[in-house]
Parts: C-alpha cells; structure tokens; sequence
C-alpha cells in the first residue's frame, strides 16, 4: 500500500513547493510595485544626491549651490523610470564648454548643433516633457536652441529607436544644469 502511495505523495509535495515558490513570487512583484519605498518623489532631491551628474559631466560637484527642482520616479520591475533634476550652479562659461572637439566622450554640444544619435536622444526625452511632473523642465525647443549646451552620458538603443537616455543640459546664462534620466 505504502509503494501505491509513494508517487502520489512526491507529486504533491513537488506541486506544493512550486505553488509555494510562485505565491511567493507573485507576492513579490505586488510587494515591489506598491511597496514602501517604490514611489514617486518629488523636489525632495538633495546635493549629495544629485553631485554624480556634475561629476559625470567633468563640472566638479564643488559648483553646486542647490538643487532647484527634483523628479525621481517609482522604478517598474524592468527598471522603468523617469527622473530629472534641476540644479543651480556657481559659474559655467561656454570656452569650458567647448574646449572638446571631435566625437570624444566628455565632449558637451551645442543645442542646434547636435549629431544624429544625440538628436535621436532628445526625441526621446521629447516624449516625455508633456508629463506635469516635470513642467519645469526646459522645452525641446529650448534644448534644441543655440543657448543650451548637451552631455549625453548614456544612450540606449532597442532597434533603431532609443530606450534608455542619461543627458545632461546646461544654460550657461542662468548657470542652471538640467539632468534627464528614462527608461521604457
């Protein structure tokens, strides 16, 4: 009797640890999708957390003087987002700017002046200036203009199209670096 038994009983005990596993798995993906700490913050954005983006772009994080506007979104499972930054800086002059020339990595553009990829970048981020959360963010027009200069720091492609976008803008004029981070 015990030997009839034995296959049922493994079967089971499988099937119920692999019910376990999904139950816990798909407790999981709510638990991170509406969890504490997965949410929306807005301007609450500080120095320390916003002086990676003058360190990536070789501005010095010591020009700092506050950070004017802040939107750092909930991340989805695949790493979705959308975070921005404005940050108010001491001094930039446009000969720092432009003293790179060529396609070498460091190198800031021109706002009109932009190659092809880079364009390609801020169609992308285009896509997602119409989203209140981010009204305070310059308009493509401004970038795309002669009194904006550009860092891309990161540019993903899936195909032909970006997916993932990590720029870096900055107005010389009114010393003001806009940060934009997204992910689809």
């Amino acid at each position: 009797m015990q030997t009839v038994f034995r296959f049922p009983k493994w079967f089971l005990i499988i099937w119920g640890g692999f019910s376990l596993l999904g139950a816990v798995g798909i407790g999981g993906f709510f638990a991170y999708q509406r969890g504490p700490g997965n949410f929306d913050r807005q301007d609450a954005a500080t120095i320390e957390d916003v002086a990676f983006v003058l360190n990536w772009c070789e501005l010095g994080t010591e020009r700092i003087e506050r950070v004017v506007h802040s939107h750092v979104s909930s991340r989805s499972l695949t790493g979705d987002h959308l975070d921005a930054y404005a940050i108010k800086i001491s001094h930039v002059t446009i000969a720092e700017l432009t003293a790179k020339k060529g396609a070498t990595p460091g190198r800031w553009y021109r706002g009109d002046k932009v190659p092809v990829v880079l364009d390609d970048a801020i169609d992308f981020l285009a896509g997602w200036l119409d989203q209140s959360v981010i009204s305070w963010f310059p308009s493509e027009a401004e970038l795309r203009s002669e009194r904006y200069y550009v860092y891309p720091h990161s540019i993903h492609y899936h195909g032909v199209r970006p997916s993932a976008i990590q720029l870096v803008f900055v107005q010389p004029t009114t010393r003001t670096i806009y940060y934009f981070s997204g992910k689809i």
